[in-house]
């Protein structure tokens, strides 16, 4: 049955650390689909028809898309399935260009943030070191809420189970490093039963939805957004500018810079090296620097 090679395709897949929630929702929504037509191996026709219930073009691709790889594991164990054309649907979904914070603009998030209330509440120094540990660090902004008091080693921090279940150890710049050790000692007055390094009001797992909405919340107060047709101000392009403020300092000569982006790459936790050379062509320095080297290598200047 479809629905036995599903499984066995997400197991395979998840064993070299794939999470795959929305890749099972899909092609459990297409086993049944299939199912309730009697094909017991991927159609062509079926998989048309099923990913062409998307509600847009994106959409309809990437379901498409979806069935394609998987078709591709099924055939390998039994020829009768069909791999899907890939031309059924043309969808492309651009990655959303970052919002690129200044150094003032981190400074005045960050001083906004200890300035949340109520009084003498942890959630002022909460806020503050978080959003000061994501600008420093490039951490996901899941990562950092996963946090644990023993993940705060004098190596680094632990960072475990990450988006693709491997664990890693992210090294702090010492001001990073005074800053977070600072906010430990206050966090651990706080009597909580989570282990986690940042709480919520009443002691539990501070969440995503509240991290985001406390995020929105200081940067109004710090006077930080949006441009006229420029990307809205979010919490992961804090990620975004460790990144882009790495890549700047990067030193001249082919060597050095491909050593750079793999080291970068790792640290951030990238599963492919193509998702840190993104930020090349997204930053308009690292952009002008590029054109400027290929113009001098055009010119006979670079040998």
């Amino acid at each position: 049955m479809l629905s036995d090679t599903v499984n066995t395709y997400l197991s395979v897949r998840r064993a070299v650390g794939f999470k795959l929630k929305t890749i099972e929702k899909y092609l459990a929504s297409y086993a049944s689909f299939a199912a309730a037509r009697g094909d017991l191996r991927v159609v062509s026709k079926t998989a048309l028809e099923w990913a062409a219930l998307g509600a847009s073009k994106t959409q309809r691709a990437n379901r498409l898309n979806v069935l394609i790889r998987f078709a591709r594991f099924a055939r390998a164990e039994d020829s009768g399935h069909e791999i899907p054309p890939e031309s059924g649907f043309c969808g492309y979904w651009p990655r959303r260009s970052p919002y690129l914070f200044t150094d003032d603009e981190v400074r005045r998030l960050i001083f906004h943030a200890g300035r949340l209330g109520p009084p003498g509440a942890l959630r002022p120094y909460t806020y503050s070191t978080l959003f000061g540990l994501l600008a420093s660090t490039g951490l996901r902004i899941s990562e950092a809420l996963s946090l644990h008091l023993q993940d705060v080693t004098s190596e680094g921090l632990v960072i475990r189970e990450t988006k693709f279940r491997k664990s890693r150890l992210v090294w702090l710049h010492e001001t990073a490093a005074v800053a977070l050790q600072y906010y430990v000692q206050r966090r651990r007055k706080f009597a909580s039963g989570d282990e986690r390094i940042f709480i919520s009001r009443r002691g539990g797992k501070l969440g995503y939805a509240a991290a985001a909405h406390t995020f929105q919340e200081v940067l109004k107060a710090a006077g930080i957004q949006r441009q006229p047709d420029g990307p809205k101000p979010r919490l992961h392009d804090l990620r975004h500018r460790f990144a882009i403020k790495a890549l700047e300092t990067c030193a001249d000569g082919r060597d050095r810079v491909t050593r750079h982006m793999l080291a970068l790459s790792t640290y951030l936790g990238h599963a492919r090296l193509e998702d840190t050379y993104w930020y090349l062509e997204n930053t308009p320095q690292l952009m002008t620097d590029i054109a400027s080297v290929c113009e001098s290598f055009m010119q006979g200047a670079i040998p």
